[in-house]
């Protein structure tokens, strides 16, 4: 057994999560927040068996698309003292997924 984590962007967690229910795979939503443009993500726990990890991560990768190219205004600070904090324009990619597989040592159903 697997358990995949996969991280998407909030506005693909809706077609996500319906084409595998649609597929018959349980999905457990986690509301998260990414690191870097600190932007509303989703977390899906799937919990699958072995043979059927590739399905899984072909359904996000149908629903979640090719990544785009955003411009953001990212901090920039100069100075020791930080006294100039300003913002610069930074071309970033979002979309996609992050996926991570890994193994399930015991899984039971209560």
């Amino acid at each position: 057994m697997k358990l995949v984590y996969a991280i998407v962007r909030k506005d693909n967690e809706d077609e996500v999560m319906d084409a595998l229910t649609a597929e018959k795979f349980s999905v457990t939503k986690l509301s998260t927040t990414g690191g870097f443009l600190r932007k509303g993500n989703t977390t899906l726990l799937i919990g699958t068996e072995n043979e059927k990890v590739q399905q899984v991560i072909d359904l996000i990768k149908q629903e979640c698309g090719k990544s785009q190219k955003i411009t953001v205004n990212m901090p920039y600070m100069s100075g020791a003292a930080m006294v100039n904090y300003s913002t610069m324009p930074m071309t970033v990619e979002v979309g996609g997924a992050t996926i991570f597989v890994v193994d399930v040592e015991r899984y039971e159903k209560i």
